[in-house]
């Protein structure tokens, strides 16, 4: 970006355990306390849930050790979105950016902001979602204003907030909020497998290949899958695994204030996907080892790590994962936030976005773009429909993360000779791998869980009439200041 000195310019202040933490930060939110007991309903054995999650970190992994080639390439703020430009063009780079704006980033938001008000009801009830403030109806659909919205949004304008006064206050919660976070993970884990139930194991292992479907109750819904349907249930199950190892790409967008962004981008991808991977892939062994496979997928709302945590260490169990979720909520919409503005800025500069979001404030961060960010998330909390948004988030983040991959094959023709301080490790093999999982994933989620699928194509693709007006406003502006 060129400035003038008295320009407010990108500072370069975030460091390798800056950018791992950022990673890890925002790929743990609230998905491994509760996805479990969906995955376990859809495989219904303990293998297939560990093979699911295995499956999710291979292709994390994946991505974002491939990831480390355009990184070290294109060291500048807006990661993803910079890369499809260069590999595609600019439509192809808007329609990420549309997207990322309009749900995959704000509704992530969103979401993670619910669920830290929904478990910090287990502290204070009066913040519960079943506390109504008020409702009123909108045609025949009847509005609902609970006191977890309100707290939600209270906390996304507050990080907001803090991540306007400059990157060192996002910096510092972010750090601190990750290590906290993974040395609790890391401990639950130790304490769950200290109690392990020597029966439960058991009978969770001795039939671990036993793919078949639970209900809710827990009871076993179908016996048997056809090759077919079994692939189906593995996709339906990734849904969730997937949409909890998301985010690991937030590191990209702030490449622009990251110190030997080349070298630095790269390794925060590997060391933050290899850390939550680790801990995703131990934290359900640890299920399975103090839990029956029925009450992982009989859960309360879902909430195994609550139903496990019972188990370890008692009545206080449900305390201490509510904590624990608050910590890990807190610091993940921290980095969501932190990072999602930088993709607005890059946007503006290249005239895809609001002009104004383009500028850095006087503590050199896209303020703009933050509050933009914080008012469509908030409108999103208030929808209450932040969990069918968040439905078909997976199935549209892979679209794009394959186009992304797919970009180095095309970078590699279209500029052989260009630097390329790090190369994709395992090219051509490796991400050719992830590309034709990620195509697998989304043909089957569009065969066996469409619900999963047309929403977020016609958001991407809403995106299409948007890129064309505000192209035409664009010339239109370069034609008049050129006839003035």
């Amino acid at each position: 970006m060129e400035t003038t000195d008295k320009q407010p310019h990108l500072k370069h202040e975030l460091g390798l355990l800056d950018g791992t933490m950022l990673v890890a930060g925002s790929m743990i939110g609230s998905g491994i306390f509760i996805v479990s007991a969906d995955i376990i309903r859809n495989v219904g054995s303990a293998g297939w849930l560990i093979a699911v999650w295995l499956i999710t970190g291979f292709m994390t992994l994946t991505a974002a050790v491939s990831y480390g080639e355009l990184s070290a390439m294109f060291p500048k703020a807006g990661g993803q979105y910079v890369y499809l430009k260069e590999a595609y063009n600019k439509l192809i780079a808007f329609l990420y950016g549309w997207s990322f704006f309009a749900v995959i980033q704000t509704g992530t938001i969103a979401a993670v902001g619910v669920a830290f008000s929904k478990f910090a009801a287990y502290l204070i009830p009066a913040v519960s979602e079943d506390n109504i403030l008020f409702s009123f109806p909108i045609g025949s659909y009847l509005f609902n204003f609970s006191a977890a919205q309100l707290v939600s949004i209270i906390l996304i304008i507050l990080l907001t907030y803090i991540n306007t006064r400059g990157v060192k206050g996002g910096k510092l919660i972010q750090t601190t909020f990750t290590l906290t976070k993974l040395l609790s993970l890391f401990g639950l884990i130790v304490f769950g497998f200290i109690a392990l139930k020597g029966n439960v194991w058991h009978a969770n292992w001795s039939q671990a290949w036993s793919m078949h479907s639970l209900g809710k109750d827990g009871n076993v819904t179908a016996a048997t899958y056809t090759t077919a349907a079994a692939l189906g249930a593995i996709a339906a199950s990734m849904v969730g695994s997937i949409f909890s190892s998301d985010a690991w790409n937030n590191v990209t967008f702030i490449a622009g204030e990251m110190k030997n962004p080349q070298r630095n981008i790269g390794l925060s991808l590997f060391l933050g996907t290899m850390i939550v991977t680790l801990i995703y892939v131990l934290a359900n062994v640890m299920y399975t080892a103090v839990l029956p496979l029925h009450d992982i997928a009989s859960a309360e709302k879902d909430r195994v790590a609550v139903s496990a945590s019972h188990i370890i260490f008692g009545d206080i169990g449900t305390i201490i994962i509510a904590l624990m979720i608050m910590v890990s909520t807190f610091g993940c919409n921290n980095g969501l936030i932190l990072a999602g503005a930088r993709v607005y800025y890059t946007m503006a500069k290249d005239g895809l976005f609001f002009k104004k979001t383009g500028t850095l404030n006087e503590n050199a961060v896209p303020e703009f773009g933050l509050w933009i960010q914080c008012l469509v998330a908030s409108l999103l909390c208030l929808s209450g429909k932040y969990g069918d948004l968040l439905d078909m988030i997976s199935f549209v983040v892979v679209i794009f993360y394959v186009l992304t991959i797919l970009g180095i094959y095309i970078l590699r023709v279209k500029r052989p000779n260009a630097p390329r301080p790090y190369k994709a490790f395992g090219y051509p093999v490796l991400p050719a791998i992830y590309i034709l999982m990620g195509i697998a994933f989304c043909i089957l989620l569009i065969i066996y869980k469409p619900q999963y699928t047309w929403p977020g194509l016609i958001i991407v693709l809403i995106g299409i009439p948007i890129y064309f007006i505000s192209q035409r406003n664009v010339k239109h502006e370069d034609t008049a200041i050129t006839n003035y």
